[in-house]
């Protein structure tokens, strides 16, 4: 009976086991002028990373920027746009900026943690038109993210609608590939010199 008892928990663990993984999703979004709408002729560049994890519920985010033409004003996530990596949509995460975002500056580096069981990691009205609570807001945004239809840009005060802006995408295998034979290169050249 102890035998029969402990088959099905292991049986029933290995059932369940899969469904409480973390789905940790890595986004690279590339940030420019010409990818915002309309597209203008700023200068500037950015390049933001950003990765979800649905059962910590939590969005980590890394943008650096650089050679803007006006100071920034503000910086967020936009969600859903009506067709994948086109158009536009209203603003998801905090507003008008993410907390501690530089601002007044032209160029930068930010990082922060959000906790998407809290309200305050959206704007309200996100929260509202997606049933009112985090966790709706969270898996509109999220299943947003994962269709290509949601972006990060930083708006200036030269550029109020946004100076620089870029789609969140999962890099292809090839870009990762590049990605990792470069820093190989790069740790090869290091030892070399060592030597």
């Amino acid at each position: 009976m102890k035998r029969s008892l402990l088959g099905l928990a292991m049986a029933a663990s290995m059932l369940v086991a899969p469904l409480v993984h973390a789905t940790v999703i890595e986004y690279h979004a590339t940030l420019t002028g010409s990818a915002e709408s309309p597209p203008n002729a700023s200068p500037g560049t950015g390049f933001a990373i950003v990765i979800t994890d649905d059962v910590a519920d939590t969005m980590s985010i890394h943008v650096t920027f650089e050679d803007l033409l006006g100071s920034t004003t503000a910086s967020h996530i936009h969600c859903c746009t009506a067709f994948p990596l086109t158009g536009t949509a209203g603003v998801a995460t905090t507003v008008p900026f993410f907390a501690g975002f530089p601002i007044g500056v032209t160029s930068g580096t930010y990082d922060v943690l959000l906790d998407m069981t809290d309200l305050a990691s959206y704007n309200p009205a996100f929260v509202a038109a997606h049933g009112g609570t985090a966790a709706g807001a969270e898996a509109f945004l999220f299943n947003g993210m994962s269709l290509g239809e949601s972006y990060l840009n930083i708006h200036t005060n030269l550029f109020q609608g946004g100076e620089i802006r870029g789609f969140l995408r999962v890099p292809e295998p090839a870009t990762l590939a590049l990605f990792g034979l470069g820093l190989a290169g790069l740790g090869f050249a290091r030892r070399r010199k060592q030597r």
